[in-house]
This record gives structure tokens, C-alpha cells and sequence, in this order.
């Protein structure tokens, strides 16, 4: 029997912004309900990664390859990619003035519920949904009714972003240091939440300098970047009861990097 094809399947990606180039190769697999924590020091890359899946415009790809769920993803447009479950969170999210926070989330979701062939959900239901998750997550009911980002804190932006992770519950997701900003019971509503979307077979790739929520995520394995490069992969088998060595040992050689 073969080995079913990755999920995201990444081969010697090159990627320059200007005249700059930013990554230097990078080759990674990330198989369905496996998650990826990705390290490395400021300008390593690692943002780079993830809005260069995503489609983000300035990011040009000068070299290499990326499939997701068995497609060319470097030749769908943004639109489509996020049609196809792929979900990236933003390290700071923006404000988008004008726009309501429910409308715009209950927009992404019915295009995504299209491309799967289901039923679009209508006002009253989607409100519905939003509510429980928001609660769950420690976000106001009020923002929901607001511009997207609109006056939230640091803390409100980033449950704002797993809001939509909950409800979009793509296929793979990357997340920017996600626990930036959120206090100990958001870090720990974050980690639930990947845990119950991992069970459902979504995939993560997590960037994140937090031992304590690396830990509390068990990763499949740990990637460093320096200078464009994986300098640097574990993979992870946590011993029960106890922080697996690596995660330290890791996240304190990316630690150092950072510092230099």
C-alpha cells in the first residue's frame, strides 16, 4: 500500500520581495490533522511562508513548488485557495472600516460551504454559530455587530482570528503567533480549539516562541528557519507527563538566533 499524498507538499520554494529574496529553498510536508511549529528569529521567513501560500501579491515566487490536497497551489488565485479550506491568520490583524465583523465572516464561510456543495447559511443561523464560538472563545458578543478589528485590542484581534478559524474550520491552517496578545485563558481556548479541529483531520502550521503552548499543542514535529532556510527539524514523540527535551532545545537555539 502507498503512503497517501501530504496534505501540503512544499519542494525548494523561493520567494523575493522586491530585490530581496526572503526564502532559500525551503522544502516541508505537512500531512492532514499533523501540526507543524515553525521557530526562527526575525526575518527567518517564517511569515513569509504562510502569505505566500496564501497568495498575498508582494510575495513573488521565483523557484520551486507547492500542492495542496493534490492540487497546484501556486497556480490558484487567493480566492480559490481559501475556496479549498486553506486558513492564514495574520500576526497583526488589520482593521477593515466600514465592514461588519458578522458579514464579513459569514461571506468567507458561504463561499467556502459553495465550493464544498452545501447550503449557504442565512442571517439568523450563522448568528447563531458565531455566538457560541465567540463565547467559547472569550470574545464579546458585541463585536460581532462591529467593523472587522474596529477599536478591538490586541487580545480581541487575535480571538477575532480564531473566531473565523472556528467557524471556516479549514483543511490546513497557519497560524502567526497566534497566542500574541492573549492572555492565559485565550491561550488556552486557542489550544482547545486546534485540538478539536485537529480531530477532525485539519492540519497546522504554527509559528510561535511560547514553550508553554508549543507543549500544550504536541507538535508532530518543529521546524527553525535562519536566513530563508529549515536549518533545523524535529520530529517529536512528547513523553507522557513531561515537556519532550526538544521543544526546549529548539525553541532556545531559535531564542539565540533572535538575540544575535
Amino acid at each position: 500500500m502507498t503512503n497517501p499524498e501530504p496534505l501540503l507538499q512544499v519542494q525548494d520554494l523561493r520567494v523575493e520581495i522586491g530585490e530581496r529574496r526572503v526564502l532559500e529553498g525551503v522544502s516541508l510536508e505537512v500531512p492532514a490533522g499533523a501540526l507543524v511549529v515553525q521557530m526562527g528569529a526575525n526575518g527567518s521567513g517564517k511569515s513569509t511562508l504562510g502569505l505566500t501560500l496564501a497568495g498575498h501579491p508582494r510575495y513573488r515566487v521565483s523557484g520551486g513548488s507547492a500542492r495542496y490536497a493534490g492540487q497546484d497551489l501556486l497556480a490558484l488565485t487567493p480566492e480559490a485557495r481559501g475556496r479549498a479550506g486553506l486558513f492564514v491568520s495574520f500576526q497583526s490583524p488589520p482593521e477593515i472600516p466600514g465592514v461588519k465583523n458578522n458579514l464579513f465572516i459569514r461571506s468567507a464561510l458561504n463561499a467556502v460551504r459553495e465550493a464544498r456543495d452545501e447550503a449557504p447559511l442565512d442571517a439568523f443561523d450563522f448568528l447563531g454559530r458565531a455566538r457560541e464560538a465567540a463565547a467559547l472563545l472569550g470574545l464579546p458578543e458585541a463585536m460581532l455587530g462591529r467593523p472587522v478589528n474596529d477599536g478591538f485590542s490586541g487580545g480581541e484581534r487575535k480571538r477575532n482570528e480564531l473566531l473565523q478559524l472556528a467557524l471556516l474550520q479549514p483543511r490546513l491552517a497557519l497560524l502567526d503567533e497566534i497566542d500574541s496578545g492573549l492572555d492565559a485563558d485565550g491561550v488556552r481556548a486557542a489550544v482547545q480549539l486546534v485540538r478539536e479541529l485537529r480531530a477532525q483531520g485539519t492540519a497546522f502550521i504554527v509559528i510561535s516562541h511560547y514553550l508553554q503552548l508549543i507543549e500544550s499543542l504536541e507538535p508532530d514535529a518543529m521546524l527553525r528557519l535562519d536566513q530563508g532556510r529549515i536549518v533545523e527539524q524535529r520530529e517529536m514523540a512528547p513523553l507522557p507527563g513531561a515537556p519532550h527535551a526538544g521543544y526546549k532545545g529548539l525553541l532556545g537555539a531559535a531564542r539565540t538566533a533572535q538575540a544575535v
